[in-house]
């Protein structure tokens, strides 16, 4: 049954609300409305009335929760139907545009070129000259012997490999990238009892070799010459760095000797320290390797890192200078054509074989190959007239016989 205090429903939930108990407000219904009720009777009819305006809320508050959670699903589900069907139409266009695509190339009948190791059209050749140390002797018994017609010997030997690299890659362009002491010193006693001759006509055989070398290798292909100069061909005694000073020097005469005598060569000229080529799309540095000392991969890091700020990148760095190869992803160095000598022998403790490098730039990436120039069994390009002219001595000729003195007492 129905409370007859129900009527004041309202009024007690608002007071409820506000914060008044259930005698306070028992209290404020008899004193306003002069009720004839004992006010404990009433206190209990509006804790009934609260507890179920409680229950009521609870009930309304669950209904718009369950209400919001049902709404966010059907949401959610409209969204994700949304973004099916945008999904659906773009894969649909991407494989009706797919079919027609390979419909046009059917007709067209286009095909996918597939280039492997074996197309070397696009070939180009890098011949590295180091520390050809042209005018020296050397007589190291059962290890090493070295003059001009040794050096000739080597170069033909060279020659011949390189010729082969050209015909097995195809190749259409050669570089000759020299990196310095073509000529050797004359500072040290050892060095001046080790001449074939004086240098400057030391320097006109050793333009006659590099001649033939060049003609040797260069009858099929377009020939480009670079050169740098090292610090043993250095006509001062000291060394120097600015052009004037650098470009003193026996290779940069060398150099430029060849250059009148091949004019169908492309002689490539710069900084007489270092020189960047681009060839076969690649950033070619080219030193001589005695600005960096004891070379190691800190140093080249660091002279790569200097072009860098200059907005120039070196994609490869080739050098010379300690008579021994090396060769790595991103420099070389190249031995010697003269090989072991008493200087690295003795003074060095070093044991080095004559050699030179090439580097063969494809479509597939660089190829680096050394060539083990130490025994040649090749005659050797003919320079008897050269040699006779400008009296050169060879290592047969530089030979004495050997006095043992007794001491009689």
């Amino acid at each position: 049954m129905k409370s007859i205090y129900a009527s004041y429903k309202d009024e007690i939930e608002k007071l409820w609300d506000e914060g008044c108990g259930y005698t306070s407000i028992a209290q404020h219904l008899i004193d306003k409305y002069h009720l004839d009720v004992q006010s404990d009777y009433l206190r209990k009819q509006i804790a009934r009335i609260i507890k179920h305006s409680i229950v009521d809320k609870e009930i309304i508050e669950q209904n718009v929760r369950l209400a919001k959670q049902k709404q966010r699903h059907q949401d959610l589900n409209r969204i994700q139907n949304k973004s099916f069907r945008e999904f659906a139409r773009i894969e649909n266009a991407l494989l009706e545009y797919n079919k027609k695509l390979i419909e046009i190339l059917e007709e067209k009948s286009l095909k996918t070129p597939i280039k492997n190791f074996e197309d070397k059209s696009e070939s180009t050749i890098i011949v590295h000259i180091s520390d050809t140390h042209f005018n020296e002797l050397v007589d190291l018994e059962g290890t090493n012997k070295y003059d001009f017609i040794v050096a000739s010997k080597r170069l033909q030997k060279f020659a011949h490999y390189i010729k082969k690299y050209i015909e097995f890659y195809k190749a259409k362009n050669v570089l000759v990238a020299m990196t310095g002491d073509l000529m050797n010193s004359d500072r040290r006693l050892d060095e001046k009892l080790a001449q074939s001759t004086n240098r400057a006509k030391a320097t006109i055989i050793g333009v006659h070799l590099l001649k033939y070398f060049l003609l040797d290798i260069g009858q099929n292909v377009e020939m480009s010459v670079a050169c740098i100069t090292g610090n043993e061909s250095r006509v001062n005694e000291t060394l120097g760095y600015v052009d004037i000073v650098a470009s003193d020097s026996y290779d940069l005469t060398i150099f430029e000797m060849l250059k009148l005598l091949l004019p169908d060569f492309n002689f490539i000229s710069g900084n007489p320290n270092e020189l960047v080529i681009r060839v076969a799309d690649i950033n070619l540095l080219m030193i001589h390797g005695h600005t960096l000392g004891k070379m190691d991969s800190s140093k080249i890091a660091k002279l790569i890192s200097k072009y860098s700020r200059k907005n120039i990148n070196i994609d490869f760095m080739i050098c010379g200078h300690l008579h021994e190869c090396l060769i790595s992803d991103y420099w070389a160095r190249s031995s010697s054509l003269v090989g072991a000598n008493s200087y690295s022998d003795v003074a060095l403790n070093l044991s080095s074989k004559a050699s030179q490098n090439i580097y063969i730039l494809t479509q597939n990436g660089r190829h680096d190959v050394r060539i083990d120039l130490q025994e040649s069994d090749f005659d050797g390009y003919n320079i008897d007239k050269e040699l006779f002219a400008y009296n050169a001595k060879s290592n047969q000729k530089s030979r004495q016989n050997k006095t043992i003195f007794e001491i009689v007492i």
